[in-house]
């Protein structure tokens, strides 16, 4: 069965990020800056480039007032403020945020079990059954040509497909720290399964580490339930894709960018250098 190309994005931020309390205290992970921004308008900007029209988040409890606040609330205190001062040029960046695109923002469904798929499950509500949608981990970031278009134009080539993945080819010495994808066959690059973090280099399968920027067709919720957690009782989205990948083709491309996660404090000031890097 194929599925109409994706129009809706799902991005999650309902982790407790542990590594970067304090701030995460009070500020979701999403909103820690790079630059004038949070991380998540990035990965939101990555969407709308991509031709995503619609885009739900999902928060925690007590971060969805803060996505709401950010991406809705007019500022019309500062606005006003600015246009006394002549210095409406400053609220431009704002406005471009409150246009961006249709985005709700959701809570993580409270009964779902702990794990990176839950979010992704508490979404299924606000997608369309006949549908492929693209998933997006808010902590991962693309410098240079975002993956969203690079995975909707691979599924323009394969629209039998499960579901599409990007990939990055990674160095040794990171391998332990990734999820490793094998394939099932090298030259339609169809996924056989993933490795994750493998303990010695030649444990891993391929030298592709795989992230958090997926395709993925309806077909996914058969497996992301609350009875089919994995390691550590969490419910995964790599054990869900794992099993489409055994039902049918799911398609691997290597991504046109280059990705850095900003999941943790060290990761997250590499990312910071490759930013203000690029920025010049």
């Amino acid at each position: 069965m194929s599925y109409k190309k994706p129009t809706k994005a799902v991005i999650t931020d309902a982790g407790f990020a542990s590594r970067f309390l304090p701030i995460t205290k009070t500020v979701p992970k999403g909103m820690i800056p790079l630059g004038a921004k949070p991380i998540m308008q990035y990965v939101v900007e990555e969407c709308v480039a991509g031709g995503i029209k619609s885009i739900i988040i999902v928060a925690t409890h007590e971060g969805k007032p803060i996505y709401e606040d950010f991406f809705n609330n007019p500022c019309e205190k500062i606005y006003k403020q600015l246009e006394s001062q002549g210095k409406l040029d400053r609220f431009e960046s704002v406005r471009e945020v409150l246009h961006m695109a249709d985005i709700t923002v959701i809570e993580q469904d409270p009964s779902l079990p702990y794990g990176n798929g839950s979010p992704i499950a508490s979404a299924k509500p606000y997608l369309e059954e006949d549908e492929a949608f693209v998933a997006l981990y808010s902590d991962d970031l693309i410098f240079g040509e975002g993956d969203v278009k690079t995975l909707i134009e691979a599924y323009e080539k394969n629209p039998e497909a499960k579901a599409i993945i990007t990939a990055q080819e990674m160095p040794q010495e990171v391998w332990k720290k990734y999820g490793m994808i094998a394939l099932k066959d090298e030259g339609k690059m169809t996924l056989s399964h993933i490795v994750e973090k493998p303990a010695k280099p030649e444990d891993s399968p391929s030298n592709l580490t795989s992230y958090g920027r997926y395709l993925l067709t309806p077909e996914v919720f058969e497996h992301l339930v609350p009875g089919n957690t994995g390691l550590d009782n969490e419910l995964w989205t790599v054990d869900a894709i794992t099993k489409l990948a055994e039902e049918g083709d799911v398609i691997v491309t290597k991504s046109k960018g280059k990705w850095l996660t900003t999941g943790d404090p060290d990761n997250y000031r590499k990312a910071f250098d490759e930013f203000y890097k690029l920025e010049g």
